[in-house]
């Protein structure tokens, strides 16, 4: 899919180098359709990376989708640039009247504060309200689905004895919903996250539909029954060397971490880490975009 984004965001580049249809603003004003509109919230520190990362999957598609970069006025991101964030980053007043398509919400390293204490927490629940009304479809990535599943359902998360950390065998529990449509019985996913909503709470949610679970890592992927929230407690869309830069960092403040699972061949971090969930990463993406975004989105927004 033509992915539209800002002409000199970074990120553009390294997308064109990998072969990747990045459309720019100056092409797409000339192109006589309506793009899908999509907002990430993106609330990780190192918000370059995520932007990568998160363009590289929605590339997956033949739609063209028309990328706004959101962040939040009541926080102070000390891991990207000001001038980073004043370029291609608007806040929610900008765009609290208008409606779109998708609404994409990050996960975050705060996930052992207490949800309440989050410095922008009220503003992310102003943002998840909106998100009823003037958004279509709304996917919740690891903290960000934890964050959902409290605001809308009231379900709590967690602290787990030890971090979950690495890449977790999972298997398809409704394989005829379209969300996990083109997926093999059993596949892989990347966790890295320090809480949970139990499996438990979540079966027992009437309003909450479970499409793909872990024996280790617990429920990966659930939605509300009409598709309009969905919430992927891991992180789909991690490149192959962002658990290595995790683990590594970890070690070097001493944290003593574990080994991430499954993800260093013979269990050395010294080895190049495999890449092993990169397809079904893309095939969630593209069918969330399809199936609960273009086929169901009005043409008028």
């Amino acid at each position: 899919m033509p992915i539209r984004i800002q002409n000199d965001l970074p990120a553009k580049e390294i997308l064109e180098n990998e072969n990747i249809f990045v459309m720019d603003e100056d092409r797409a004003v000339h192109q006589d359709i309506r793009p899908l509109k999509v907002v990430i919230l993106n609330v990780m520190p190192l918000k370059e990376e995520t932007e990568l990362q998160l363009l590289r999957l929605l590339s997956n598609s033949p739609l063209q989708t028309d990328v706004t970069f959101l962040t939040m006025k009541s926080h102070v991101s000390v891991n990207t640039s000001a001038s980073h964030l004043n370029k291609f980053y608007v806040y929610f007043d900008e765009i609290k009247n208008h409606k779109f398509d998708g609404l994409i919400i990050t996960g975050a390293p705060v996930e052992q504060i207490e949800f309440e204490e989050v410095d922008y927490w009220q503003e992310l629940c102003e943002i998840m309200e909106w998100s009823k009304t003037n958004v279509t479809s709304t996917f919740h990535i690891c903290w960000g689905a934890q964050a959902g599943l409290y605001y809308h359902f009231g379900l709590k998360k967690k602290m787990l004895d030890k971090k979950l950390s690495g890449i977790y065998r999972h298997r398809v529990m409704k394989r005829r919903e379209p969300l996990v449509r083109g997926f093999d019985d059993e596949f892989y996913a990347p966790h890295s996250r320090y809480t949970e909503v139990s499996a438990e709470d979540i079966h027992n949610c009437p309003d909450l539909k479970v499409l793909a679970e872990s024996d280790e890592a617990g429920v990966f992927l659930c939605m509300a029954g009409d598709g309009r929230q969905i919430f992927v407690t891991g992180h789909p869309e991690y490149d192959r060397y962002t658990l290595d830069y995790e683990y590594k960092r970890d070690t070097a403040r001493n944290l003593n971490p574990d080994i991430p699972v499954n993800y260093y061949p013979d269990n050395n971090p010294e080895n190049k880490p495999l890449l092993l969930w990169r397809s079904h990463s893309m095939n969630l993406y593209s069918n969330w975009l399809n199936y609960y975004v273009y086929q169901v989105t009005p043409y008028e927004l």
